[in-house]
């Protein structure tokens, strides 16, 4: 893909975001089924996004539990960039009009405490790497109209990216059985979406293992620092103002996060 033809559907991406209103789907500017030139799209928006200023601090990895995969019709995961200003605290509020369509998941966030630079990494490799371990929720949301999205759109979209919570008690990893984890999301204390770790890729150390060895592989490997969110243990809620999502998981605490009403400012 040309760097012209890049910049044109990240520039109808980087207008929805800026406008907040949604565009139709970018996969018309693209081949069919194009997954690389998909990413090229992402990373001019991902660069415009360093240059403006804002600080990349991890990956997200999306569409690994096969729930979310059917809730999409794709099958295979993807991944996008985390940058600060996209963390909301554990227990805050999202206010009105900052995202256009979004939707709540839980995961286990992973931070990183050393890089992970090898193309063929293996679980050891992560576990050695990882720091500490945290209940996440991830607030997707999509600059495509509708979610109407294949595979090329939503990796050309940041990989649906919006924001991002992390709860506040860090868990080392010895010890953890991150596969075994029970994931229960609530909205408003009503349950929405259930799962375990097994339903990421088998296991949230399996998708790391994903993530760092396709990153070192492309030349831009994880580093010490790095937050990586390894996906969704169970399906994805629409969210609505005045929502509150809670998500419990088991050996890692809770995680909240707040829809504010229309006339919050703070």
């Amino acid at each position: 893909m040309s760097a012209p033809e890049a910049a044109k559907a990240a520039d109808v991406l980087a207008e929805a975001a800026r406008t907040k209103t949604a565009c139709p789907p970018v996969r018309s500017l693209l081949a069919e089924g194009d997954v690389e030139s998909a990413y090229a799209v992402q990373r001019v928006n991902v660069e415009r996004g360093v240059v403006a200023g804002r600080r990349i601090v991890g990956r997200k990895i999306g569409l690994t539990s096969p729930a979310v995969q059917v809730q999409l019709g794709v099958g295979q995961p993807d991944f996008g960039t985390l940058f600060a200003d996209m963390a909301v605290p554990e227990g805050g509020v999202v206010l009105p009009g900052r995202l256009i369509q979004p939707k709540v998941e839980a995961e286990v966030a992973l931070v990183l405490g050393a890089d992970l630079p090898h193309r063929d990494c293996t679980v050891a490799d992560v576990i050695r790497a990882t720091d500490f371990a945290l209940p996440a929720l991830e607030i997707v949301d999509s600059r495509i109209a509708g979610w109407d999205i294949t595979i090329v759109d939503t990796v050309a979209d940041n990989a649906s990216s919006g924001l991002f919570v992390l709860g506040g008690t860090p868990v080392p990893p010895a010890g953890l059985d991150l596969r075994g984890v029970r994931m229960t999301m609530t909205r408003d204390g009503e349950p929405v979406s259930e799962g375990t770790g097994a339903d990421c890729l088998g296991g949230p150390l399996n998708a790391a293992v994903w993530l760092a060895s396709t990153l070192a592989g492309m030349g831009d490997p994880l580093r010490a620092g790095d937050v990586v969110l390894t996906g969704a243990l169970g399906p994805m809620a629409v969210a609505s103002p005045g929502d509150r999502f809670e998500a419990r998981i088991s050996q890692l605490g809770r995680v909240t996060v707040e829809f504010g009403m229309e006339g919050d400012h703070t």
